[in-house]
């Protein structure tokens, strides 16, 4: 994010780059990084679904008091994502004004951009991790000593092949095909990802149709990753990604699904649709030159009844809700329905 600047978005080839800081934070501590309380910060946007599968995890483990959490500017410029939400624009954690100094004070001329989520370490300010995709599975593995009591098994072990299965399919077509639609620079290859984006939407339907979670009973990591990006489909990936076969409140199936994770504790409790919306429309300046913010889509359905408990399911399995939000951290009113 960040490279070549926010008019590049929709002009240039799209391709995900690969997380360049891959250092894993254990509980043996095997690649430095030991877990331990108080020592890291969690950087996220609220606007990014990658990040967002951050939020959510730590907050359904109970991991507030342990991880403390940034939350930058859903706006970014040129040097990406900045901390101008914060007093004087620094975090106070960390003393930054952008997150690319915790990636300089680790390595310079890094491949990639910046992006979230990230953790950084505290005392020495660099950042340890920017692997979106592990950084979450270790949270719900390797930070168990942290957990809260009641922390559900976002990861299973018994569960993991079908979970993994399950989550390579929606990061290929959902996930990351709602960018590759986005971001095209050609018909045929906007084709090809928008088709793949419902064709896959499609094959969980009758899935979803029958159990009210993707894996097992309860909610695991799968959940988390289809939902971040199932959360922002009507507010900015059917119009502005142009992903307009239908939009998600279309479907019955996988619309009742989405407002039953949204209304779970630890789920809608932390997404911020105004920031979703002005970043993407206000960003993306090369799909949106006027960075003009769509009014719509009305928020109220989010709060409708679902009543996909009827399928049964056990929300935290043997475990319990998280508590109240942490102050300091409750979603704005304008970001919330």
């Amino acid at each position: 994010m960040g490279v070549g600047g926010n008019d590049t978005y929709g002009r240039k080839a799209f391709k995900r780059s690969k997380s360049h800081f891959t250092d894993r934070i254990t509980a043996d501590g095997r690649d430095g990084w030991p877990v331990a309380a108080d020592r890291y910060r969690l950087v996220v946007s609220r606007a990014c679904p990658w990040a967002s599968r951050a939020v959510i995890s730590r907050r359904l483990l109970g991991l507030e008091g342990a991880l403390s959490m940034a939350i930058a500017d859903p706006i970014q410029d040129d040097r990406s994502w900045r901390f101008t939400l914060d007093p004087d624009g620094r975090d106070p954690v960390l003393g930054i004004r952008y997150l690319a100094e915790a990636y300089d004070k680790r390595e310079t001329d890094y491949p990639g951009g910046v992006s979230v989520p990230a953790i950084v370490d505290v005392p020495s300010g660099k950042l340890v991790t920017n692997d979106y995709q592990q950084l979450t599975l270790d949270l719900a593995t390797e930070w168990t000593a942290l957990h809260r009591e009641g922390a559900p098994e976002l990861y299973p072990r018994a569960l993991r092949d079908e979970i993994d299965t399950v989550m390579a399919d929606v990061y290929e077509d959902v996930n990351n095909g709602v960018y590759r639609a986005g971001f095209a620079t050609g018909q045929e290859e906007y084709e090809a990802a928008c088709a793949g984006v419902f064709r896959r939407l499609e094959l969980l339907e009758p899935r979803l149709a029958r159990q009210r979670y993707l894996v097992g009973d309860t909610i695991t990591e799968a959940d988390i990753r289809l939902f971040t990006t199932l959360v922002r489909f009507d507010a900015v990936y059917h119009g502005h990604f142009k992903c307009n076969r239908w939009k998600l409140a279309e479907n019955p199936v996988l619309w009742a699904y989405t407002r039953d994770l949204y209304q779970t504790p630890g789920f809608g409790d932390t997404v911020d649709f105004d920031h979703i919306k002005r970043h993407y429309h206000q960003v993306h300046t090369g799909i949106n030159p006027t960075r003009i913010v769509p009014l719509g889509p009305d928020l109220s359905g989010w709060l409708a009844p679902h009543h996909r408990e009827e399928l049964g399911g056990r929300p935290f399995g043997d475990g319990t809700p998280p508590g109240p939000v942490p102050a300091g951290e409750e979603v704005p009113e304008q970001g919330r329905p």
